[in-house]
């Protein structure tokens, strides 16, 4: 039995973040190497050293802050573009020579951190806001600009900008994703409890309408309503309209397990659903004296959910050959093991299946080979493959890739 499909949330935002705590550390050691490189031409060295100091001692202490969007505060926003605004302004009174060369301000390109800060946390629109503070600080600390600052605050601006609309494009994608996952999580939930109901309420139902009609009398009323109900399940199932009943439908697949008494250990001791079943001792009941198996002499080891879900797909199987073929009609079962795969095949000498009719039979929503059979061979990641040729019988062939762990396994046989 397929077990839920777990929906994974990715964050394409989290890398951005990892890179903004490398940027603010190499930028942070960068403005430190050129006062050192430059102290000597600074008429008030004590003024760069004190905020140098500050800046050191902020962006270490505050590394947490930009480790993710939630530890990302606005009050922490606020003050860090307060710390890169308060040393460009300052940065004259520590150099007066810098408002006329186009040197680098204190805070030199760490400046530019808490810009992308606000444009990973809020988007375009924030890092607009940012970028502007930090823009007119630039300019009111130039007095007159040149032409480097001028290219420098507009690089800066236009960049927080594209990276703010990046991320939110980047944030609306996943979201996209995480509910396309979602859905498809939902219809793999409803395609194998619709598989369920086929397996069992549809065909009981199928056979009270045969029954009935077949007895006459009440018996054939009976057998009319059965038939309405099936006609509606049938409508409700192929729509998608079916809840889901999960938990109930797990006690029922570990109890089958169990009443086989076989060798698959779903649900005994602690590595309960882990060690591979034989498929050989789930397929052999299906043998009477019209269905015969053929098996490997060595066990076909496949894991639990897989071998269970491969052969109520060889059950299904049968009971076409029995509804559709007929009673009298013969089946034969093989297994073939090799290394990278199980094949099983089911093949019946019935009157086989006309072109179309399987196209048809879906679009009515008799959902037997669609759904019993290549809808469970398609969540094992395998396939199933029906070829039929009128008069001449019916071949099933159902192919399960076999896990990694258990390849040695085959190929040691």
């Amino acid at each position: 039995m397929a077990r839920r499909t777990r929906v994974v949330r990715m964050s394409v935002e989290q890398p951005l973040w990892h890179a903004l705590t490398a940027y603010r550390i190499l930028t942070m050691v960068y403005a430190v190497l050129l006062f050192v490189y430059a102290r000597d031409t600074y008429e008030h060295p004590w003024v760069a050293v004190g905020y140098l100091a500050v800046l050191a001692v902020w962006t270490l202490v505050t590394l947490p802050s930009v480790a993710n969007a939630v530890s990302c505060t606005r009050r922490f926003l606020a003050a860090d573009l307060t710390i890169a605004v308060v040393g460009i302004l300052i940065t004259g009174l520590a150099d007066a020579q810098a408002q006329h060369v186009d040197g680098p301000t204190l805070p030199s390109i760490w400046a530019a951190g808490p810009v992308l800060a606000f444009a990973i946390k809020g988007g375009w629109r924030w890092a607009c806001v940012a970028s502007s503070f930090v823009a007119v600080a630039d300019l009111v600390e130039r007095g007159d600009p040149g032409r480097d600052t001028l290219h420098n605050v507009l690089l800066v601006w236009v960049a927080s900008i594209a990276i703010g609309y990046v991320v939110e494009v980047a944030r609306a994608s996943e979201r996209t994703l995480a509910r396309a996952l979602e859905i498809e999580a939902t219809t793999r939930e409803r395609e194998r409890l619709a598989r369920d109901i086929h397996d069992s309420v549809l065909q009981v139902l199928a056979m009270v309408q045969r029954r009935g009609t077949a007895l006459g009398g009440e018996a054939e009323e009976l057998g009319r309503m059965a038939g309405e109900q099936e006609v509606a399940l049938r409508t409700l199932v192929s729509s998608g309209l079916v809840p889901t009943a999960r938990a109930s439908q797990d006690a029922a697949y570990e109890a089958t397990v169990r009443s086989l008494d076989l060798d698959c250990p779903l649900g005994r001791g602690k590595r309960a659903g882990v060690e591979p079943c034989d498929l050989r001792s789930l397929l052999a009941p299906f043998t009477n004296s019209r269905v015969t198996f053929a098996e490997p002499g060595a066990p076909v080891l496949l894991a639990p959910a897989a071998a269970m879900e491969l052969t109520a797909a060889v059950s299904a199987a049968l009971d076409n050959v029995r509804k559709h073929a007929g009673a009298d009609a013969n089946a034969w079962i093989l297994v073939e093991d090799w290394p990278d795969e199980v094949i099983v095949t089911v093949r019946d000498d019935g009157p086989g299946i006309p072109e179309g009719r399987l196209a048809q039979a879906e679009g009515e929503g008799r959902l037997g080979v669609a759904l019993s059979i290549r809808g469970r061979l398609r969540e094992l990641g395998g396939k199933a493959e029906v070829i039929s040729v009128p008069g001449q019988g019916t071949e099933v062939e159902l192919r399960v890739p076999r896990p990694k762990a258990l390849r040695g396994k085959a190929a040691e046989r």
